[in-house]
Parts: C-alpha cells; sequence; structure tokens
C-alpha cells in the first residue's frame, strides 16, 4: 500500500513545483524581458505564490533613461510589492522616455497591450490593478488613466503630474499622489495663488470632491516625514496628497504604505 502511495505523492509534489514555477519563468522573469512585438516589459512575481491564486498587480511606469529592468529591481518599488503579493509589471519606453504630453499617445496603447499580456500570462485579480510611476513615469501614469484608466483601482504617482486643465476621458477609482516640495527635477505644482493642493486639483474636480482633510504627519523611516491631506466627500472616488521636505525621490516605503492600505494588510516596512 505504501509503495503504491509513493508515486501519487510524488505526481502530487512535482504538480505543486510546476504551478509554483510556472513556465513563465523559463520565459520571462526579472532581468529577461517579456517580449511584446518590438517592445518589451519586464515582470517580478510575489514571494510565495501559490502559482494559481489571482495576483493583485501594480504596472509601474519607469523614470526617464531607465528601462523595465530597474523597477523590478529597486527595493522601494519590488521590495514592496513582492512581500504582498503583488505582480509588479514594469514596460520599457522607447528609447528610455515616454510620451505623456498629449492625447492620442502609442505608449498608452502599448501598456494596455502589455496588461492584456500580463492576463493571458498570469491569473490576473481585475478589480486590483493599479498604475504607478516615478518622475517622467508618474507623468505617464497619469496620461494612462487619463485616457484608458476605467478599470485601474488606483493611480500610485510619485514626483511627477500632468497640467492641472488637461481633460481627461477616464479616471481610475483612487488617487494617490506623493512629491517632495523641493523637488528641484519637476518643481512642485503649486497653484496660481500658491495653493498646495493644486497637484490633485485635475482628480478633484473630476471626482467632484468637496473639502479635503489633512490628516497630520506620518513616516515609514524615522528620517522623512510626509503630511497628508485626503478628499473623501467625492461624488464619486478618492484622492490623497502626501507631501515631504524632500527633492526628486521614491520616499522609502511609500509604495508599501499605500499598497498596505489598499489590499487592507497591517502597515510594514519595507
Amino acid at each position: 500500500m505504501m509503495y503504491r502511495l509513493i508515486p501519487l505523492f510524488l505526481l502530487a509534489l512535482f504538480s505543486h513545483s510546476a504551478a509554483a514555477m510556472g513556465p513563465w519563468k523559463g520565459e520571462c522573469h526579472e532581468e529577461v524581458p517579456c517580449q511584446l512585438g518590438d517592445r518589451s516589459y519586464h515582470i517580478k512575481l510575489p514571494d510565495d505564490w501559490d502559482g494559481t491564486s489571482a495576483l493583485p498587480v501594480v504596472m509601474h511606469f519607469h523614470g526617464w533613461q531607465r528601462t523595465g529592468a530597474l523597477p523590478v529591481r529597486h527595493q522601494r518599488i519590488s521590495g514592496a510589492t513582492r512581500r504582498r503579493g503583488v505582480l509588479l509589471v514594469a514596460p520599457t519606453g522607447l528609447r528610455k522616455t515616454w510620451d505623456f504630453w498629449g492625447a492620442g499617445s502609442a505608449d498608452v496603447d502599448f501598456a494596455r497591450a502589455v496588461l492584456e499580456d500580463v492576463k493571458s500570462r498570469f491569473p490576473v485579480s481585475d478589480d486590483q490593478v493599479y498604475v504607478s510611476g516615478y518622475s517622467w513615469g508618474s507623468n505617464m501614469a497619469w496620461r494612462f488613466v487619463c485616457e484608458d484608466g476605467a478599470d485601474v483601482a488606483a493611480l500610485l504617482a510619485i514626483s511627477g503630474t500632468l497640467d492641472q486643465d488637461e481633460v481627461c476621458d477616464t479616471a481610475p477609482r483612487e488617487v494617490r499622489q506623493v512629491y517632495g516640495l523641493n523637488d528641484p527635477v519637476l518643481e512642485y505644482p503649486y497653484g496660481p495663488r500658491g495653493e498646495q493642493d493644486y497637484a490633485v486639483a485635475l482628480w478633484r474636480e473630476k471626482f467632484g470632491c468637496g473639502a479635503g482633510t489633512a490628516t497630520g504627519p506620518w513616516q515609514q523611516v524615522p528620517f522623512l516625514t510626509l503630511e497628508r491631506t485626503v478628499w473623501t466627500s467625492c461624488e464619486t472616488g478618492r484622492v490623497s496628497l502626501d507631501v515631504h521636505p524632500g527633492g526628486h525621490f521614491i520616499p522609502h516605503g511609500w509604495i508599501a504604505r499605500q499598497l498596505d492600505e489598499l489590499l487592507d494588510l497591517p502597515h510594514s516596512y519595507p
């Protein structure tokens, strides 16, 4: 009887291991890009994924003169996603940059094609697709959700926006923006009368938000304090704006904190 059970046990063990590894491991992962026509993107699987459960997704647009290979190695990006059961997807821009300047960008179509390709490879949780970006990648993330963001759960934008008078056909369900008040690269977008909350004016108007509420300082690391304002009294959606006294960088633990809140996880670092 025992001998008859051993092959069944080995088969079950092999099946579990194969599911956990999956054919995608051999095709593209981390430093090996996933080809999509003449373009590509990178992915980073979460730790301890069982190979079958539906995955939340963060699609992150890299900064200027970078590629999708950077976010999947970046501690403040992939270090957050992989510990929280989230699949990180990082497209690569043509000539290492993005066309976010006006409506009708081909990069919007490319990013949508990336998401569809990811869904053909992995089981994706459709109501947990998040779009993120840093610097010019943040501008591109704004452009994407502005034109094709109806199915996006949240925009996680870091140190970059579009003009606040942009007309957006679509919007995500939620917007979360962070910016350094002393950013020397993409200067903080104060309003015409110096309003500090102008950085998210477009979304507050589109969502029909009332007055914001300052929720006070918070930290993920002791050397950086952020101040948050939230707009929750909106006809649709929700907006939050985090500002800090620093410059042009991805704040330590910021993406991690957003995912903890969005996924209803206990706060942790990293």
